[in-house]
């Protein structure tokens, strides 16, 4: 349902985030397989905003459209240069929003708890109740570092104060300022007009817009937030934390879904997973980007998954590894300690254990034995590997690419194959076998006397 009012978004993304201690901006360390900014952004695009800006620091200046995750919102990209606070910060956007009508909200990329839902909710609050300048709220038995805000009498804002200017008394409340700014467009970047560096840190607050609206006569309005919803990160420590929540909401939705995980707190999804009804995941099974799942799989204890496609009633590992560009059709089975990269394994292929896949094309009903190795790679340049429908290809086999088997062939264990197989044949490459009889008790006995040899050396 779109809004009473045109909404545009600010998103702050300039922080440099010392507390890190990384080469990379904040905003762009991952979670759950997505960028922190990401987060914020997926949540700001389910609000279809009319203008969206995106305020990085000079670190990110050459940051592309496609770092920035695709979306359906077009936003341009202002760069803060001086790092003078979020009143600095929110100024960038000036030139995006000029013109613009409306609502603006202002929030910031390193919180991607907040959710699409509890943006909406805040939004239609504060334009249902005409109010000119609203912010977000949360209470706390431990106020710490965040900024105060006091009311007046009917419960409305009157001014925000940050814990570093704050006097006793001030430090003594524990509603707490979520961060979260919706104000008219007009009179936001107004006031922020008006803002001054008058405080402990010298810098410009958007915080300080609050009292400034009410010296205005201005309406303003606080809402009560979920303070999960506002977690903001700020170290490793904090990032592993969010980490944990993104999980378990990814985990919840994934079983709601009709999925079953046997030990769910030990599964590692990523935000874009999709695994289809009746599958079952058993315990630490690790997702990647760009993974689906088909309904009714078994995914085995350790494995990985990167980049593949599976289809329905597919049993992969335990501790099987599929890489980037894998397609299991319907009915496959890839076993305990097997890799696939960029292969497709047709309908009821199997390669059940020990076995490396790459660059290859797997007929269905295909068999590869225990250490069968699709050699792709000269040095080079890598090559494919095509194996027909019903192939058996015997254990402990090198098919050196570029090599195609035919349907229904059949190659001998421990056979190295350079040249194509015709269909239906029988091929077997293997060394001359020697055989020495009534030697072997001679050959350990030599090999004790050196042992023995060199025991007694070592003594010395």
């Amino acid at each position: 349902m779109p809004f009473s009012h045109p909404l545009n978004v600010v998103i702050l993304a300039a922080g440099k985030g010392t507390r890190m201690k990384s080469a990379t901006p904040k905003v762009f360390h991952s979670a759950a397989g997505r960028s922190l900014l990401g987060w914020v952004l997926a949540a700001v695009d389910g609000l279809k905003p009319e203008r969206l800006a995106v305020i990085v620091g000079p670190e990110a200046e050459t940051v592309s459209a496609a770092e920035l995750d695709e979306r359906s919102t077009d936003f341009s990209i202002a760069v803060q240069h001086e790092r003078k606070g979020t009143g600095h910060a929110t100024m960038q956007a000036t030139e995006a929003l000029s013109g613009a009508t409306g609502y603006t909200l202002v929030l910031y990329a390193d919180t991607p708890l907040v959710t699409t839902e509890a943006l909406r909710a805040f939004i239609q609050d504060t334009m249902d109740d005409k109010a000119d300048v609203a912010m977000t709220v949360f209470e706390t038995a431990e106020p710490g570092r965040y900024g105060r805000v006091i009311l007046d009498a009917q419960g409305r804002p009157l001014e925000i104060v940050e814990a570093k200017d704050a006097t006793p008394e001030q430090l003594s409340q524990t509603l707490c300022n979520g961060g979260l700014m919706l104000a008219r467009n007009e009179v936001l970047f107004d006031l922020l007009g008006q803002t001054n560096d008058q405080n402990a840190a010298g810098e410009f607050y958007i915080t300080d817009i609050v009292a400034l609206a009410r010296k205005a006569n201005l309406r303003t309005r606080a809402s009560m937030f979920d303070q999960t919803l506002l977690a903001g990160v700020n170290s490793r420590a904090e990032l592993a934390a969010v980490e944990a929540v993104l999980q378990q909401r990814l985990r919840a939705a994934m079983m709601d879904g009709g999925v079953t995980m046997v030990a769910p707190e030990t599964v590692t999804l990523c935000y874009d997973t999709e695994v289809g009804a009746d599958t079952v995941i058993e315990p630490n099974v690790f997702f990647g980007p760009g993974v689906r799942v088909g309904a009714g799989c078994r995914l085995r204890a350790g494995s990985y998954f990167e980049g593949a496609e599976v289809g329905a009633s597919v049993i992969v590992g335990p501790m099987a590894r599929l890489r980037e560009g894998t397609v299991l059709d319907d009915a496959v089975k890839v076993g305990n300690f097997v890799e696939i990269k960029k292969a497709h394994l047709a309908e009821g292929a199997k390669a059940p254990h020990l076995t490396y896949v790459g660059d290859a094309d797997v007929g269905a009903r295909a068999n590869l034995g225990a250490g069968t190795i699709t050699c792709n790679y000269d040095g080079v340049n890598k090559h494919r590997t095509v194996i027909g429908k019903g192939a058996f290809i015997g254990s402990n086999s090198a098919l050196v690419a570029p090599v195609a088997i035919g349907d229904g062939a059949l190659v001998g264990a421990g056979s190295t194959i350079t040249e194509d197989v015709p269909a239906d044949a029988i091929v077997t490459t293997r060394g001359t076998t020697k055989t020495k009889t009534a030697a072997a008790e001679r050959y350990r006995d030599r090999l004790r006397t050196i042992k023995a040899r060199k025991q007694a050396a070592e003594r010395k």
